[in-house]
């Protein structure tokens, strides 16, 4: 299993992002809301895209390496940020 988080400064892009990932089949896809570190107002919050893939086994072979690569590009894209280890709490 894999778990990654995409990280948007807009709504909008993350629902479009994590829609696009949903009809591609990743096991599991929602949109939350990442509080930034050091901020206490939650409306400086950015928009999440929390992705969870049971099949890739191996966090260290081709398809692992694969996701990385196209989420950091997905996320470059689109003014955001990738976390290819996201805290637990998602």
């Amino acid at each position: 299993m894999s778990e990654h988080l995409l990280i948007f400064p807009d709504q909008g892009v993350a629902e479009q992002i994590a829609a696009e990932l949903r009809e591609e089949g990743f096991t599991e896809v929602r949109v939350i809301r990442a509080p930034l570190a050091g901020e206490d107002d939650p409306e400086a919050d950015e928009w999440a895209v929390y992705v969870r893939e049971a099949n890739v086994v191996d966090e260290t072979g081709a398809v692992a390496g694969g996701l990385h690569d196209r989420f950091v590009a997905l996320t470059s894209e689109h003014d955001g940020w990738y976390d290819p280890h996201p805290e637990p709490r998602y």
